[in-house]
């Protein structure tokens, strides 16, 4: 039932991003939501696991706002997350309102990265950081089609140093290598 749900939700917000004003892809993107009962636990707040689900909203209406959806789906790419990192700070509660704050902040070889914000009433609730990469039928879009695509990203655009460390010490091995299952002792 919830899958269904974010399923239809999601397909919703395409529509409406279409009918947003446009913006850079390298702005900021701010969705309006509110807490709806799909999106709550027994404590009667979003449910933790949920906050991940709802930002990825956040991410298809920058992309469908700022021309890259349709330019990505021409070309056969499609995002797929490779590593995330959330802290919660305040619990968002059925019917509050909020948004949703979406925003790219660099490239490394291996992945785009956004930090993601669910905010109300000018607070900070809950603050995600995002590695995606783009990928095609032969593998991994590179960044110079990337930017040949979006455009160069701007000077300023740096990555945190810590988002280096965090993905090197997050992620896990190659597809093309096995990872067999065992706790380390």
């Amino acid at each position: 039932m919830i899958a269904m749900h974010l399923l239809l939700r999601t397909l919703l917000h395409l529509i409406l991003s279409r009918r947003r004003p446009k913006l850079s892809v390298w702005g900021n993107s701010s969705v309006p939501m509110r807490v709806l009962p799909t999106d709550i636990d027994i404590a009667m707040h979003i449910n933790n696991g949920m906050y991940l689900s709802l930002m990825d909203l956040g991410r298809f209406d920058l992309m469908v706002r700022s021309g890259i959806w349709d330019k990505m789906r021409r070309n056969g790419w499609s995002p797929v997350v490779g590593g995330e990192t959330i802290s919660f700070r305040k619990s968002l509660n059925l019917g509050q309102r909020y948004s949703i704050e979406s925003k790219i902040i660099g490239f490394d070889d291996r992945a785009i990265y956004f930090e993601q914000r669910m905010v109300s009433d000018g607070e900070i609730y809950a603050r995600a950081f995002i590695a995606t990469r783009l990928v095609s039928k032969s593998g991994p879009v590179t960044n110079e089609e990337i930017f040949s695509t979006f455009g160069n990203p701007p000077a300023d655009l740096i990555l945190p140093e810590w988002i280096h460390e965090w993905r090197l010490n997050n992620s896990l091995p190659s597809t093309r290598r096995p990872v067999p299952h065992a706790w380390a002792r």
